[in-house]
């Protein structure tokens, strides 16, 4: 087994059981991509096994901290029957589920989520890469399905120095898929849809948005990235009037127009418009309107606390942007699914845009991720997705 020590004092995290070992922390050794690694301390102390990457700023992740463990398909595989078990002690109302988290369930780098019958898999690390088939049997195996297409095509793969990857891996059939959630019905591809094919982190964010969109009956509501529209099938299940949503993909779009019907809203209570957000807001502001409720849901703006500065900037000026067109009571959802950009940062850049748009609010909520997409105690990187709740005074 091939060896990495740490240079001294660099292996107090892993003694708290995180499971990332970064280059700069790395005195000496190296292995093949992919390829457990022993980690020792400075002074030879075992720490972990863990996955080797040539390429990755984050050198290897830890597999396990039990010396005595061996990092093969059994240990892998028992390991995706104790994330698949997980679930079943959430409270998930969907058949939309994230099955595997990450390394929040012990496999860094493997993203596995359920549509019905189909499992969809990213294998986003090296050490994930190398046991792709064993994983993929093992997840199969733990749920009962047939099926499993991969979508390992972002570009956190080129910073492990992969490639894009995608296709079945196990069976075949059409990518074009529905689901449920809470009462609602949404379709997806899997082969084309962000991410994996859906936004499952969001689901109990937007039954919380139909539940303030029933108990505060919302009249004009503002659905900023919309993508497929969850926000805006949430709003009108809640009772909204109207709800004008924009998006800068014309395939989104369509889908949302689509979903809209397929939940059978009147097509009059939505509007749908391609174009720039950050652009709309200003056109709404020129304009003189206004709505009683808003949603910001952007794309990930910073990966890495690298690009957390320019980041800030953005959801700055959107927030700031969307205060001002909020009406007096009313309320704005905002989110920040960066990964550079924590909990407290965020909420000063809310605060901050508040300032500058001369408004204030009520934080009556923080919103995280659902369940199934888990922070744990030993990973607090887990907690991606961040959001408020903001009540206009």
């Amino acid at each position: 087994m091939k060896t990495i020590r740490l240079k001294d004092g660099k292996e107090r995290s892993l003694l708290r059981r995180h499971p990332w070992i970064f280059d700069s922390a790395i005195a000496k050794g190296g292995a093949d991509p992919g390829e457990t690694v022993r980690v020792e301390s400075h002074a030879g102390q075992f720490l972990a096994w863990a996955a080797f990457s040539l390429a990755s700023r984050i050198r290897a992740r830890a597999w396990s901290f039990d010396e005595a463990q061996r990092i093969d398909a059994d240990f892998l595989g028992a390991a995706c029957e104790r994330a698949v078990r997980a679930r079943a002690r959430f409270d998930i109302q969907s058949d939309g589920v994230r099955l595997v988290h990450g390394e929040s369930d012990g496999l860094p780098g493997l993203i596995v989520d359920r549509y019905g019958d189909t499992l969809v898999a990213q294998f986003l690390s090296a050490g994930a890469q190398r046991w792709k088939a064993a994983l993929a049997d093992a997840m199969l195996k733990h749920t009962g399905l047939a099926r499993l297409y991969e979508r390992s095509d972002t570009s956190s793969r080129s910073l492990e120095g992969l490639a894009a990857e995608a296709g079945w891996l196990r069976g075949e059939g059409p990518t074009g898929l529905a689901i449920r959630e809470h009462d609602w019905k949404f379709t997806l591809d899997i082969a084309a849809g962000h991410k994996t094919g859906f936004y499952l982190d969001q689901r109990d964010s937007r039954r919380q948005f139909a539940e303030h969109a029933r108990r505060l009956r919302f009249q004009r509501v503002l659905n900023g990235y919309c993508y497929t529209g969850g926000f805006t099938v949430a709003a009108l299940a809640g009772g909204a009037a109207h709800v004008t949503s924009i998006d800068s993909s014309a395939p989104a779009l369509e889908r949302a127009r689509a979903h809209v019907g397929l939940n059978g809203f009147d097509a009059s209570r939505a509007d749908f418009i391609d174009a720039d957000v950050n652009a709309s807001l200003r056109r709404f502001i020129e304009e003189g309107r206004s709505f009683d409720a808003i949603v910001l849901d952007p794309p990930k703006l910073a990966p890495t606390a690298a690009h957390a500065e320019r980041a800030a900037r953005a959801y700055k000026d959107i927030n700031r942007l969307a205060l001002k067109l909020l009406e007096p009571g009313g309320v704005l959802f905002t989110y920040s699914c960066s990964g550079g950009i924590s909990a407290d940062l965020f909420h000063k850049i809310v605060a901050s845009a508040g300032a500058d748009a001369g408004v204030d609010g009520y934080i009556t909520q923080r919103l995280g991720g659902a369940p199934d997409h888990p922070m744990t105690l030993d990973f607090p990187e887990g907690e991606y997705l961040k959001g408020l709740v903001v009540v206009r005074k």
